[in-house]
């Protein structure tokens, strides 16, 4: 898969020679029922990441540490050198770096679309309205909204909605997108237009990890899947073997009931 490379700045203590994302032995548990049970990868830049597995698995509780949404329990998590897991994390500018989407839109019902997009850059890192605007409505076409930039949230479809909130967080400039099931909410007809806006994220070199139970989007646009059950990696590998000749049991058996 060809990508371009977009334009970051990296942290003084990380090259783009090493993985954008490190994970390393990360547990996490809430109370005594531990969700996470070790789990370990790294992901380059540039690179697409699709975390398959049941409901239950650990998939989004994985992202969302990433995001430092969710402390880990134990183990590490470096984004571009940026420790995610030191008690001294400058949630800030890990946010800079790392932008999330939900499966849940999360907008807000009384902004329009344009509005909702510009809220971050203007109130959150202070630029310029003027340039956040600009930047705003680019994101709006990009994502295929043009002509909906003072539409509200409840005139919009699900898939809109979603598309607005994908160019919510690119307008942060991060480095890292994550998806969490960012389809589970929509309709089958309005799924498409979003994954094809994660798709050409993609394309364009967005380092993209995605939590996803669409399994054709998957195999079309990952360079590496994971599969996570009870809290571990049982398989790994790119889509074209991974999906031909899954060696675990848990891993057919999974793929035997979404496939």
């Amino acid at each position: 898969m060809t990508r371009a490379t977009l334009a970051e700045t990296p942290s003084p203590n990380w090259t783009p020679d090493q993985p954008i994302v490190r994970i390393a032995d990360v547990h996490k548990s809430f109370g005594t029922f531990e969700v996470l049970k070790g789990i370990s990868f790294d992901v380059r830049k540039g690179e697409v990441v699709c975390i398959i597995g049941p409901s239950g698995s650990g998939k989004s509780t994985l992202i969302r540490c990433i995001n430092a949404l969710v402390p880990v329990t134990a183990g590490s998590i470096e984004v571009e050198g940026i420790d995610v897991t030191d008690p001294r994390l400058d949630k800030l500018a890990l946010r800079r770096k790392v932008g999330m989407v939900f499966q849940q839109y999360n907008l807000f019902p009384h902004k329009t679309a344009l509005q909702n997009v510009m809220m971050a850059p203007i109130h959150v890192l202070g630029q310029e309205k003027r340039e956040v605007e600009a930047r705003a409505r680019a994101l709006l076409a990009k994502v295929r909204l043009a002509g909906k930039e003072n539409a509200y949230p409840g005139e919009l479809s699900g898939g809109q909605q979603q598309r607005v909130a994908i160019a919510r967080s690119l307008a942060m400039r991060p480095d890292v997108m994550l998806f969490d099931e960012v389809t589970a909410a929509l309709d089958p007809e309005t799924v498409k237009e979003v994954l094809v806006t994660i798709r050409e994220l993609a394309e364009e070199g967005m380092t993209c990890m995605l939590v996803t139970h669409e399994m054709n989007f998957a195999r079309d646009v990952a360079d590496h899947i994971y599969f996570t059950d009870r809290g571990v990696i049982v398989e790994h590998g790119p889509p074209a073997t991974f999906f031909a000749s899954a060696q675990d049991e848990r891993t057919r058996r999974f793929l035997s009931q979404v496939l």
